[in-house]
């Protein structure tokens, strides 16, 4: 495994990689790995010889900047983990490699950035579209892998990657859960004790939602996951949502769409959780 701090040291590798006739999953991070991540890695290594790994904090996409702040970073430990499942180059640049000039572009997604994360942290899915789309042209990878835990930043990058007429495949993998139900996030290391021992709070709202599908209504489904989080007095629902899967707008009946989830976010005093579920 190598590390390659710049863009000409990496794409030096992956073009004697490319000589060889190999394929190139990528992993895009902002780091503080831990076992979600390493699934995504293990998933790209299942049919692409080559997994390729950032880990890069991206101030644009940081619309609280004391939140770009304390988000937790380290490499050596990042590294540690990757070695352990086999990624073959990761990519620390530093911010100036990645934006040698301002980066000004405007993505228009039209109703997918609007709700949800995009409602709550304005500007922040443009900053996601500007890093992914310059990181898919530095490593120009086969296969991109992102974790459906960010949800409808999924559904986005599927829809930046049609804008760009992109080649790349964008795969989607499941979340992964800690033992007692949390969805692993990097801002759960920065939970105090009693917040990260109430956040498992929030999953098991969730997974019992699911079975209360086929006897209540989507707008008493909506209340009602909202007031049962809000009833840890440690937790604060941010929002919940029901929305479609594809067009990520809110629902007000089951009729008439394949794919349901339940999305949330909650503040866990200093922390922002966010989670999700598919209902139908």
């Amino acid at each position: 495994m190598k590390i390659c701090t710049t863009c000409q040291e990496l794409q030096a590798e992956i073009e004697g990689l490319r000589k060889e006739g190999k394929t190139i999953g990528f992993v895009p991070t902002m780091g503080a790995l831990h076992a979600g991540h390493l699934s995504l890695v293990k998933k790209a290594k299942e049919s692409y010889p080559v997994c390729v790994v950032s880990v890069f904090v991206n101030p644009t996409q940081f619309n609280d900047k004391s939140d770009l702040a304390r988000y937790p970073r380290d490499l050596d430990k990042d590294a540690q983990l990757l070695k352990t499942v086999d990624c073959d180059l990761i990519f620390a640049p530093s911010v100036s490699e990645i934006y040698p000039q301002e980066d000004s572009r405007v993505f228009d997604f039209g109703v997918l950035d609007k709700v949800m994360e995009g409602a709550f942290r304005p500007g922040h899915f443009n900053g996601v579209a500007q890093v992914v789309s310059r990181l898919f042209e530095i490593v120009k990878p086969d296969a991109a892998f992102f974790g459906e835990k960010d949800f409808q930043q999924v559904a986005i990058i599927v829809e930046l990657v049609k804008q760009l007429n992109s080649p790349v495949k964008i795969v989607r993998c499941p979340i992964v859960r800690e033992s007692d139900g949390l969805a692993m996030s990097s801002r759960n290391a920065l939970l105090t004790p009693e917040h990260r021992a109430a956040a498992p709070h929030i999953a098991r709202v969730l997974f019992e939602a699911v079975d209360k599908v086929c006897t209540t209504g989507v707008d008493e489904l909506r209340g009602w996951i909202h007031h049962s989080i809000d009833e840890n007095p440690l937790l604060e629902c941010e929002y919940v949502d029901i929305v479609d899967a594809i067009t990520l707008q809110s629902l007000h009946e089951w009729q008439g769409t394949k794919m349901v989830y339940a999305c949330v976010a909650v503040r866990a005093g200093q922390i922002r959780l966010i989670d999700n579920v598919r209902l139908v």
